[in-house]
C-alpha cells in the first residue's frame, strides 16, 4: 500500500494577512462570508484588491452550508466571471467555500477567522439540509490551494474557540500514532507517512509548551508568539496530522457523545479532549502521558470528566449507547491496533470520567 501525505497548497499565517490576501489570489475573486465576518473583513479585502487593481465581489453566506447554498453561489460565480473563490469565517462558511471550488473546478483560499478546529486544511465539506441536518461528506480531490490564518482577527474571538481547538489538536498525535501502529489507512486511503507523524509529535508538544500561554493571550484578545504558534497547531499541523496519519478512538468517541443531549452545548474539540483522555484508559497508556494530557485540559478548562461535559447524572445504560456508536461499522474507533468492543469504551470512559474528577 502506498504512503499518503496530504496537505494545502499554501499556508500563510500572521498578524494582518488579510490585508494582503490580493497578492496570494493574483485574480478576480469572489468573496463569501457571513454578516457578522463581512461587516469585520470587507473594507481591508476590498483595499487590498483596490491596491493591487484586481476586482473583487461579494457574496453574503446565508449560514448554511447545503447543496442549495453551493448551487445559488455557483451560479454567482458564472455571473462574476470569478476566478478564485475565498471563503473567510467559520467552518460552514469555509466547507461551502472548497464545495462552491470543487463544482467550478476554481482555485481556493480559505480564510478562518477563528482557530477552533483542524477543518480549514483538509479536503472535506461537511453538508447539510435547509433545516441545518447533517446531510453528507462531500469528499474533495484536492486540499484547498491556499490557507490564510490572520492572527490578529484570529486573536479577538472568543477565547474558548482557540481553546476547542487545542482539544481538537490533542487527539491528533495520539490517533496517528495508534494508525501507525495498526497500518491503518490515513484519510487519503494510503498508509501515514513518516513527515505526518512528526508533525502530528510537533502539534502536541506545541499544544502542550505553549497552550497555556496562548490561551491566556486569547482571553486578553491579543497575539503573541505563543498563540502564533497555537494557532499553527490547531490548524494545520493538526490538519495535515489528522488527515495524513488517520483518526482512532478519540474522534469515534467524539461521536458516540453527541447522543448525550447534555453534551449538545460542547463544541467538537471539547468532546475530543474527553474522548482523547478515554482513548489513552482504552490503550492503557502510561500514567505520565494521561497525567500530562489532563493537567492540561484542566490548565485551559477543558472537560475531563462528564460532569464538565454537562452530564449532572451518569446512567450507565446511555453511557453503553455512547460506548455502542463509538464502536459502530466503519468507526475510526477500529484503527486502533488491537480489538475494541462496546464493554471496553464503556469501561475507560467511567475510568476517565473518575479520574478527572478526582484531579480537577
Amino acid at each position: 500500500m502506498e504512503n499518503i501525505i496530504l496537505s494545502p497548497g499554501k499556508y500563510i499565517q500572521g498578524s494582518m494577512a488579510i490585508e494582503n490576501i490580493a497578492s496570494h489570489a493574483g485574480k478576480k475573486a469572489l468573496v463569501i462570508a457571513d454578516d457578522f465576518v463581512m461587516n469585520l473583513t470587507k473594507e481591508k479585502i476590498s483595499k487590498s484588491f483596490s491596491d493591487k487593481e484586481i476586482d473583487v465581489d461579494f457574496e453574503l453566506f446565508n449560514g448554511e452550508c447545503s447543496k442549495k447554498e453551493v448551487s445559488r453561489i455557483k451560479e454567482k460565480i458564472e455571473t462574476f466571471n470569478s476566478k478564485i473563490i475565498i471563503g473567510v469565517g467559520g467552518g460552514k462558511t469555509l466547507d461551502t467555500a472548497k464545495a462552491v471550488a470543487y463544482y467550478t473546478e476554481l482555485p481556493v483560499i480559505i480564510a478562518p477567522t477563528i482557530a477552533s478546529t483542524d477543518a480549514p486544511c483538509s479536503a472535506l465539506s461537511v453538508l447539510y439540509t435547509e433545516d441545518g441536518v447533517f446531510d453528507e461528506y462531500l469528499l474533495l480531490p484536492n486540499n484547498p490551494n491556499i490557507v490564510l490564518m490572520d492572527t490578529d482577527i484570529i486573536s479577538k474571538a472568543p477565547a474558548r474557540l482557540i481553546v476547542s481547538g487545542m482539544g481538537d489538536a490533542l487527539a491528533t498525535y495520539f490517533e496517528a500514532r495508534s494508525c501507525a501502529q495498526s497500518n491503518a489507512k490515513n484519510m487519503g486511503g494510503g498508509l501515514p507517512t513518516g513527515a505526518a507523524l512528526t508533525l502530528a509529535r510537533l502539534c502536541y508538544d506545541t499544544i502542550l509548551s505553549e497552550g497555556y500561554m496562548a490561551y491566556n493571550s486569547a482571553k486578553s484578545k491579543v497575539s503573541t508568539k505563543s498563540l502564533e504558534n497555537v494557532v499553527e497547531a490547531n490548524t494545520y499541523l493538526s490538519g495535515v496530522g489528522f488527515e495524513s496519519g488517520g483518526l482512532a478512538a478519540a474522534h469515534a468517541i467524539h461521536n458516540g457523545l453527541t447522543l448525550l443531549e447534555d453534551c449538545h452545548h460542547l463544541y467538537h474539540g471539547e468532546k475530543v479532549a474527553f474522548g482523547t483522555l478515554v482513548q489513552l484508559i482504552l490503550e492503557n497508556a502510561p500514567q505520565e502521558e494521561f497525567f500530562d494530557v489532563l493537567n492540561f485540559c484542566i490548565s485551559v478548562g477543558l472537560p475531563t470528566n462528564l460532569e464538565d461535559m454537562g452530564v449532572k447524572e451518569i446512567d450507565e445504560k446511555l453511557i453503553m449507547e455512547v460506548a455502542k456508536a463509538s464502536c459502530a461499522p466503519g468507526e475510526t474507533i477500529h484503527n486502533m491496533p488491537f480489538l475494541v468492543t462496546p464493554e471496553k469504551v464503556f469501561a475507560a470512559i467511567l475510568t476517565a470520567d473518575r479520574i478527572g474528577k478526582e484531579n480537577r
